[in-house]
């Protein structure tokens, strides 16, 4: 049977994968058969999920019996061009199955649209159902119905913090102003995370409809995205979008002639981390340098200058035309009592399977990480998973049967965030990770409240040592009352978040700061300065392989000898260990009686 359509993902993950190439491929053979029917329609798409997969090629029949190919380059997309769109035959052997079991677990709701429909048409969206939930809340719904429904459903923020959004609604509809606004918070600062990058790349219209609810909800004419600008194909693809909505009159005076007008504007942010918090996006967009400012008065009193603001992150809004549809009480039977609905992740770390997954609230961590992550690379041991980003916290794997909800995280230490999920294993060093993000938050710290911009230096500064091996016991102490001084007087969720990946692994990797500090060893063996490259000479066959990659000269010894490694000019690099085909170089780690050990590279 001849195919109705090829279906290419070009989010950004498949884009990085060389998805455009794949593409290519199929364009060039429309193009070579104009003013001749091609037998198959040609479509991008947004992230289908499965990054871990990519470049990911759909072919999608006339009878809509779809075949998902995976891990398609030039060479494959030739030939699922002419076996399977020309010639009707289905490669099994480059298929994702059915039952694949990245999706088996996953319910979606904000993703529903991603990676089927394409992003730049506005006709796409219309066709599964857009704009249907604006029609009816215009023309059969008052406003304060379309809050009462949004508090119905019981949705939380999606952006870290867990606001109830009906409540959040109900104060800047009551609000009095002649003015109000409506601001989505797309400034996803997080490492690790890219949920909100792929929503606006996948379902951008979607996006644009909660933000008109929102707005005839509150009374608001005008709105913002304010959306980083490292993300390029995202504003590209909110740009079509808006103009497409202005065309149809989705956008604009007068909506479908309901006497509703709002626009939006995309304000591009420069990258701050700490503009991802309400007031000082607020600034930002006010043409002021990103900095937060004391609360009350809240913005949905006082926000965009002096006026009324309401502020939702791309997932809450984009929940919304989904929850009219299938109604409040419908939506709140998914999750749990008081996390309802669903919420996207980005899976990624060293995971097998990592990509965008959207689970129902109440799933559990191991849950997410082992049945639809596939469990850690390689099979090693699970230690750790780092939840929320920067502001989040580090949990161990006693607590993998925690659910994955806001009051049973915040209660292991950790908070849901925005919905980072980086999956850790056995060669994590915690003390190093608990480094990395406190280094991230330190240097994102807009520098107005003391402790924050002080503290976290000093935090650092304890934690860099202990790293290199030159750490005290009363380090420990320190970090917990610096740390809790950090959070009672920062002014932002920056500053009030940031200890939390120091103190979680302090409260769970303890082990692992005393192993730095008394014994000098890193047992991850990962911080430089307590670890040592050497070569075993009984397992070296001198192929010169290791002296070759060693950037500074330190590995030395004559061809089919056993080699040496000279510790002086050694920095570290790990280049000798991974060039090494014989397993002869071992790295070991703290005194030289308990060093002895060697990592294997599991080949």
């Amino acid at each position: 049977m001849a195919a109705r359509k090829v279906i290419v993902g070009l989010g950004s993950c498949g884009i990085a994968a060389g998805a455009r190439d794949a593409y290519s491929v199929f364009e060039e053979s429309l193009k070579a058969k104009a003013g001749v029917s091609p037998g198959f329609l040609l479509e991008p798409t947004g992230c289908i999920g499965a990054c871990h997969r990519e470049p990911l090629v759909e072919v999608r029949e006339d009878d809509g019996t779809t075949y998902l190919y995976s891990e398609v380059d030039k060479k494959r997309a030739k030939e699922i061009l002419e076996k399977h769109v020309l010639g009707g035959e289905v490669i099994e052997d480059w298929l994702l199955p059915d039952d694949y079991p990245y999706f088996s677990k996953q319910k979606k709701i904000v993703l529903a649209h991603s990676g089927l429909i394409d992003p730049e048409s506005i006709d796409d969206y219309i066709e599964i159902g857009g704009y249907e939930a604006l029609k009816h809340v215009l023309f059969e719904m008052e406003p304060e119905a379309v809050i009462e429904e949004i508090r119905i459903s019981g949705l939380r923020g999606r952006g870290g913090a867990g606001f109830p959004t009906g409540l959040k609604w109900g104060f800047a509809r009551k609000s009095e102003g002649d003015k109000k606004y409506i601001v989505c918070n797309a400034d996803e600062g997080d490492p690790g995370a890219f949920m909100d990058r792929s929503v606006l790349e996948g379902d951008p219209h979607a996006v644009i409809e909660g933000m008109l609810i929102a707005a005839y909800a509150i009374g608001s004419d005008e709105g913002y995205i304010y959306v980083r600008a490292e993300y390029p194909l995202a504003i590209k693809r909110l740009e079509i979008a808006i103009d497409q909505a202005h065309r149809h009159n989705l956008l604009g005076s007068d909506i479908m002639g309901s006497g509703f007008s709002f626009d939006i504007h995309i304000k591009e942010g420069a990258g701050a981390f700490v503009c991802g918090e309400e007031t000082a996006l607020m600034a930002s967009i006010e043409g002021k340098r990103g900095m937060p400012r004391l609360r009350p008065p809240f913005p949905a009193e006082s926000g965009l200058w002096g006026k009324p603001t309401n502020i939702n992150n791309v997932e809450t809004l984009a929940n919304v035309p989904a929850i009219i549809r299938m109604g409040g009480s419908k939506y709140a039977r998914i999750g749990t009592e008081k996390s309802k609905g669903t919420k996207v992740f980005a899976l990624a770390g060293k995971i097998k399977r990592g990509g965008m997954v959207e689970v129902p609230m109440g799933m559990t961590l191991r849950e997410v990480i082992f049945d639809i992550g596939g469990g850690i690379k390689e099979d090693k041991k699970f230690k750790a998973v780092q939840l929320g980003g920067p502001s989040g916290g580090c949990l161990p794997e006693s607590l993998l049967d925690t659910p994955v909800d806001y009051d049973s995280l915040v209660a292991t230490g950790a908070i849901m965030g925005s919905g980072g999920m980086v999956v850790m294993d056995e060669t994590t060093c915690m003390v190093d990770v608990a480094k990395f993000f406190l280094s991230f938050t330190q240097s994102e710290s807009c520098g107005k409240c003391t402790f924050c911009r002080i503290g976290t230096k000093r935090m650092l500064e304890i934690l860099e040592r202990i790293t290199e091996g030159r750490g005290r016991m009363e380090d420990i102490d320190e970090l917990e009352e610096l740390a809790a001084k950090i959070k009672v007087t920062s002014l932002c969720g920056l500053g009030q978040t940031a200890p939390n990946p120091v103190l979680t692994t302090l409260k769970y990797f303890r082990e692992e700061y005393i192993e730095h500090i008394v014994n000098k060893r890193c047992p991850a063996k990962k911080c430089k300065a307590l670890i040592r490259y050497r070569v075993i000479a009984d397992a070296c066959t001198g192929c010169t392989l290791c002296a070759k990659a060693c950037p500074t000269g330190a590995v030395t010894g004559k061809r089919k000898e056993p080699h040496f490694i000279n510790q002086d000019a050694c920095i570290k690099c790990g280049l000798c260990f991974e060039a090494c085909r014989f397993d002869a170089i071992e790295i070991t780690t703290g005194k030289e009686e308990v060093a002895s050990t060697s990592l294997s590279k599991g080949r």
